[in-house]
């Protein structure tokens, strides 16, 4: 009689367990990719999966979107230039089977094809096209990566190069280029500016040669501003070609 409690508890153990083995819950966003003695059977989920204990095995796949850091790559461009560059990489599995039995494990293959495609890529470019045509090399990564990822049901939506690390000579010398650009642009917009206003002088010249009354207004405004700065008497002598209209305005 003292055995047979024992003997049930037994036994309710051991249905409690193969009942938490054969009852799985599966989240919105998790598929369980389910093996009955090894052999691929089907893909469920998510919500209540029932197994069959000892006999079916589940591996469960997340199919959020993986956001993965390529550690720093050590790359000589195409021009002889030796920088370092990582990136990150979106991903997610489509198809969680492919995942699993293509792949020993697609998370560690994937980045690896993400190193060696990142060197592969910018090593075959030159450093002015790594700096200023991202976006384009952006592209290229994507679409190569999610070739070779495909088979394996994982799709790549995007790859973003984070940084470039460019040696300390070759900053230096960069700094060097941009400051001589920016001064030849500066040079440029001056001489642009004196070539304008020579041109305008030139066509005020012009105007009061054709009217020498223009010239005689503009003497007799000097004078005006002269007296107005200066609280002195001032003595400027007037050329009696300039009183010659008026002269013969008062003599008509």
């Amino acid at each position: 009689m003292e055995q047979f409690p024992i003997a049930l508890f037994v036994v309710i153990f051991l249905g409690v367990i193969l009942l938490s083995s054969a009852i799985k819950i599966l989240r919105e966003y998790e598929r369980g990719v389910i093996f009955r003695l090894g052999r691929l059977i089907n893909v469920k989920g998510p919500g209540l999966i029932l197994l069959i204990p000892v006999v079916d095995k589940m591996v469960k796949v997340s199919l959020r979107t993986v956001v993965l850091d390529v550690p720093p790559q050590d790359i000589i461009t195409n021009d002889n230039v030796s920088v370092k560059v990582n990136a990150v990489v979106y991903f997610r599995v489509l198809e969680p089977e492919k995942a699993i039995v293509a792949v020993e494990n697609f998370l560690a293959a994937t980045s690896q094809i993400s190193q060696t495609t990142l060197r592969s890529v910018c090593g075959q470019s030159e450093l002015d096209d790594l700096l200023s045509q991202r976006e384009k090399i952006n592209q290229k990564l994507q679409q190569i990566i999610d070739a070779q990822t495909e088979p394996w049901g994982v799709k790549v939506s995007n790859v973003e190069v984070k940084q470039i690390d460019l040696p300390q000579e070759m900053q230096r010398a960069m700094a060097k280029q941009a400051e001589a650009e920016r001064e030849r642009r500066s040079k440029v917009i001056a001489a642009e500016g004196e070539f304008q206003a020579s041109q305008r002088l030139a066509d005020a010249a012009k105007i009061l040669a054709d009217q020498p009354s223009a010239l005689t207004l503009r003497y007799l405004q000097t004078l005006r501003e002269i007296a107005t700065e200066n609280n002195s008497t001032t003595i400027f002598p007037v050329p009696i070609d300039l009183l010659k209209p008026f002269l013969k305005n008062g003599g008509s």
